[in-house]
């Protein structure tokens, strides 16, 4: 548990980013918002200051964390980019991508962030705001989604503060996230480069920027080489019902495109009545937020369709759903 601390809210302006970069420098932890999710940033050059993440997450030490820089150039100083890395940071880059690579020689990223692999996770993320700190705070940034461990994440500044006010030294509030759901992410570390984890960039684009299939990996094992991967993630107070034709008496309901016939229950939520993936994503973790602080005992969750985004909602949604 971390002590009690003031959190500042901080506008998204140039004294906003520059005090944000002034508290990472100093060890300090922010939150910072992302193209994808708001992030819980901290130093990841500095032990201490990621201990911090995982102390105000109440998270996994052996799970490791993705550290975010400002451009493909200040990246591939931190890892060793396979001709497979090299051609998706150039199609991704910036964006919702993020590259599990071997930690170069020069990688100050410390061992804690990394869980003690050899091998780095690595973002440059597109939102103009994070890039600003990234190139302020002039170093690898760890940044987890800004909640606490297990539970939905934020794409609010309210989020934010919903789970870790008092936790953290500030949060840096530019509005809602554009993606809504995390980083896909691809390890690039010898032989054929493996999914993760899926995100903000379909499966088919990844695989048409290196030119062949990527390994899907389930998740599963004692020590994840990414983050992402504990089967139980994501994870409302209620439980989950998938692939719901209909709520049962009692259940809330999170709906996708066409609702199904009947009256509703009153508490209900539709991630896009157009049946537009994107807007499904957008909406996802804040809508299940939203069910989630009704305090329902189930929350029954319409049929997504697999392809495009598809493949990350329901990502998340399973995670949701796991036994916990």
């Amino acid at each position: 548990m971390t002590g009690p601390r003031q959190t500042q809210r901080l506008s998204a302006d140039e004294a906003g980013i520059a005090a944000a970069a002034e508290l990472l420098r100093a060890g300090r932890l922010v939150a910072l918002p992302t193209e994808t999710v708001y992030g819980l940033a901290a130093d990841a050059s500095d032990d201490r200051a990621v201990a911090s993440i995982y102390a105000a997450k109440e998270r996994p030490s052996f799970n490791p964390l993705i550290s975010h820089l400002p451009d493909a150039e200040a990246a591939r100083r931190q890892g060793l980019f396979d001709a497979p890395a090299l051609a998706l940071a150039k199609a991704f880059w910036p964006g919702p991508l993020t590259l599990v690579v071997p930690a170069s020689s020069s990688c100050t990223v410390c061992s804690l962030a990394r869980a003690g692999l050899d091998s780095v996770a690595l973002r440059v993320p597109s939102h103009p705001v994070a890039r600003a700190v990234l190139q302020a705070a002039g170093r690898p940034i760890a940044a987890p989604s800004a909640n606490r461990s297990g539970r939905v994440s934020p794409t609010q500044a309210d989020h934010v503060l919903a789970d870790l006010d008092g936790r953290i030294d500030a949060v840096l509030d530019a509005g809602p996230t554009a993606v809504g759901v995390e980083s896909s992410i691809v390890a690039c570390l010898g032989g054929a480069p493996r999914l993760l984890r899926p995100g903000g960039v379909p499966r088919a684009a990844l695989e048409a920027a290196i030119g062949q299939a990527l390994v899907i990996v389930e998740e599963g094992g004692a020590a994840p080489v990414s983050p992402g991967l504990l089967a139980s993630h994501y994870a409302p107070r209620a439980a989950v019902r998938l692939d719901a034709e209909a709520p049962r008496p009692g259940e809330a309901w999170l709906g996708f495109g066409q609702e199904p016939n009947g009256a509703l229950p009153a508490l209900a939520f539709n991630l896009s009545p157009a049946g537009d993936l994107t807007e499904a994503a957008a909406n996802l973790f804040a809508a299940m937020r939203r069910l989630d602080d009704q305090r329902p005992a189930t929350i029954a969750v319409a049929p997504i369709p697999m392809h495009g985004l598809g493949e990350a909602i329901n990502d998340r949604l399973r995670r949701a759903a796991a036994p916990r």
